[in-house]
C-alpha cells in the first residue's frame, strides 16, 4: 500500500448557535494512492485494488528525527524455502527488470492496462474499436528512447479525456512508496505467491527512518507484530497495527528478501501521519444540551481509531448531538471512509455501490456491525468536501442518520487505481465509479444539503424523523 499524505492546520470555532451559516476554513487536500500489479491493497467489505484520488493531490516527504531502537536479534536462516543463488537471481532480476524492457513495451505495457482496467464515465472518447487504433498508430512506429516512450504515454492517456488518468514518471512513482503510515518509516503491500496465498511486503521505506535503521529493508516480508501472526491480515489491518502513540516501541517479525533468514526488531514508533480529527464539546445557546464536535480533515490510517477515541470522549462528557465537519475534506483512503460510515449505521445497511467494467469494481457494500453510535448527527459540507468525504456524507443522509448542512459538495465519484509499469514509472486509471445509497451518480454532481444554514437542533431531529417514516411507508 502506498499513501500520501499531508500536514493540516488547526480547524476554526463554531459557534452553535442556530440559525447560522457555517463558517468558512481552507485546509490542504490530502492524497492517497494504492500500488496495483494484481494486488488486493485494500480488504474488508470493499476489496478493491483502488483508492478514491483526491481532486488536487499534493505530495510530502518529510520525516521526523527518530531515536535509535535496540538491538535486534537475528535468527537462523530457513534453507528449504529457497538457496543463496536463487536469492541472487531473484535480486539481480529486479535491479536490472528496467534494462531488459524495451520502450515498445513499455508503450504496450501502458496500453494494455488501460484496454483492461479504464471506465468511460461520460466523455465517451473510449470504445475497444479506438483504443486498438491508438495502438497500431503508436507502435507503428519506431521509439527511439524511454523519455520518448514516456511522452507517448502521456499522449495516449490525455486522448482519453479523463483529467484523473494521467502518468507518473518513476520519480513521482517512487515518492509514493516511501511515504510512511505506520509510524515506524515503511509502507506495506500485498503480493500473491505462487501458492495463490498473500504476503505482506515492504513496498516503501525512508531511508533513515526507524524501521530503516533497525534493519528493515525494501522487501522484506512482514511475519508477525507484537507476536501476533499477520498471516491472512490486509496491508491495511496490519499497517494499523503498526501504529501507537509517538516514542513507544512495537516488535515486528520479518523475514529478509524472498527467502532470507528472519529477524525479530524491536522500534521505536515516530510517527509521521498525524491525527486528522480535532473534537470538542460545545454547549448550545439557550440550551441545557450539549453538542460534539469532530472535524475530520482527511482519511488516512488513523482516521477511524482518532475519530473512534473522539466519539466515545464526548458521548462520555454528556454530548446530545454530533457535528461531523467534513468541509474541504477532498478525500483519500476509500477503506477509511467506508469503516467511518459503519460507525454510524446499522447492520445491513448500505454505505455505497460501485461500478466499474471488472467485476471486483461492482460492489454493494453494506455495514457489518451495529452502530458505535445512535445520537442524531449534522454534517458539515461545502463545495470543496470530495471523494471519500462524499461517500460517508451520503451513507449517512440517505440512511436516515445525518442531516447535511452546508453547500453543494464537489461530485467527486470516480476510483482510481494506481499500476506500476516495469521500468519503474506509473499510470494513475479511473476503473470505477460509485453510487450513493439512494443511487444518486456522486460524479459531477455533488450532493446538494438539506440546508444551507445551520438549523435549530428541533428541525434536525424532524427532519431525520421524516426521512425514517418516509423510508418505512
Amino acid at each position: 500500500m502506498r499513501i500520501l499524505l499531508c500536514n493540516c492546520n488547526s480547524p476554526p470555532s463554531l459557534s452553535l448557535t442556530p440559525p447560522q451559516k457555517p463558517p468558512p476554513s481552507l485546509f490542504p487536500a490530502a492524497a492517497v494512492w494504492t500500488k496495483k500489479t494484481l494486488i488486493t491493497a485494500l480488504s474488508g467489505a470493499l476489496s478493491l485494488t483502488l483508492l478514491v484520488s483526491s481532486p488536487s493531490p499534493a505530495l510530502s516527504s518529510d520525516s521526523p528525527p527518530f531515536q535509535p531502537p535496540r538491538p535486534p536479534q537475528l535468527s537462523t536462516p530457513l534453507p528449504d524455502r529457497c538457496n543463496e543463488e536463487e536469492e541472487e537471481q531473484l535480486q539481480n532480476k529486479v535491479v536490472l527488470k528496467p534494462e531488459f524492457v524495451t520502450n515498445e513495451e513499455i508503450v504496450q505495457e501502458a496500453w494494455q492496462i488501460v484496454n483492461d482496467s479504464f471506465l468511460d464515465t461520460g466523455r465517451h472518447r473510449w470504445s475497444p474499436q479506438s483504443w486498438e487504433q491508438k495502438k497500431e498508430d503508436i507502435l507503428g512506429t519506431s521509439i527511439q528512447t524511454r523519455s520518448k516512450a514516456h511522452e507517448l504515454i502521456k499522449r495516449m492517456l490525455a486522448s482519453l479525456g479523463d483529467p484523473y488518468t494521467r502518468f507518473l514518471s518513476p520519480a513521482e512513482f517512487s515518492k509514493m512508496g516511501r511515504y510512511d503510515i505506520t509510524g515506524i518509516g515503511i509502507n506495506i503491500r500485498e503480493v500473491p505467491d505462487d501458492t495463490g496465498s498473500v504476503k505482506l511486503k515492504v513496498q516503501g521505506l525512508i531511508l533513515d527512518g526507524p524501521a530503516h535503521t533497525a534493519g528493515v529493508r525494501q522487501g522484506d516480508e512482514v511475519l508477525a507484530v507484537n507476536g501476533e501472526d499477520v498471516v491472512g491480515k490486509s496491508a491495511f489491518e496490519v499497517s494499523s497495527l503498526l501504529q501507537g502513540p509517538n516514542e513507544t516501541f512495537v516488535t515486528i517479525k520479518i523475514r529478509h528478501g524472498n527467502c532470507g533468514p528472519t529477524q525479530s526488531l524491536e522500534i521505536q514508533r515516530q510517527l509521521v501521519a498525524r491525527s486528522p480529527v480535532f473534537y470538542r464539546l460545545e454547549q448550545v445557546s439557550n440550551s441545557p444540551s450539549s453538542v460534539g464536535y469532530m472535524r475530520l480533515k482527511e482519511f488516512n490510517a488513523l482516521a477511524r481509531k482518532d475519530l473512534v477515541i473522539a466519539m466515545k470522549r464526548l458521548q462520555d462528557m454528556g454530548a446530545s448531538y454530533f457535528i461531523l465537519d467534513l468541509r474541504d475534506n477532498l478525500g483519500g483512503l476509500v477503506q477509511a471512509g467506508i469503516e467511518i460510515a459503519k460507525l454510524f449505521l446499522n447492520k445491513g445497511e448500505t454505505i455505497i455501490y460501485t461500478v466499474g467494467r471488472d467485476p471486483q469494481y461492482q460492489k454493494n457494500v453494506v455495514a457489518d456491525t451495529a452502530p458505535l453510535v445512535t445520537l442524531p448527527v449534522v454534517v458539515l459540507v461545502n463545495n470543496r468536501t470530495a471523494s471519500a468525504s462524499e461517500i460517508v456524507a451520503s451513507a449517512l443522509h440517505d440512511n436516515c442518520r445525518a442531516v447535511l448542512v452546508g453547500e453543494r459538495t464537489f461530485g467527486k465519484g470516480l476510483i482510481q487505481s494506481v499500476f506500476e509499469l516495469r521500468d519503474g514509472s506509473g499510470v494513475v486509471v479511473t476503473v470505477g465509479q460509485y453510487v450513493t445509497p439512494n443511487h444518486l451518480d456522486i460524479n459531477g454532481n455533488g450532493i446538494e444539503p438539506d440546508f444551507r444554514n445551520f438549523p435549530g437542533w428541533s428541525d434536525v431531529s424532524q427532519h431525520l424523523l421524516k426521512c425514517n417514516l418516509h423510508q418505512q411507508g
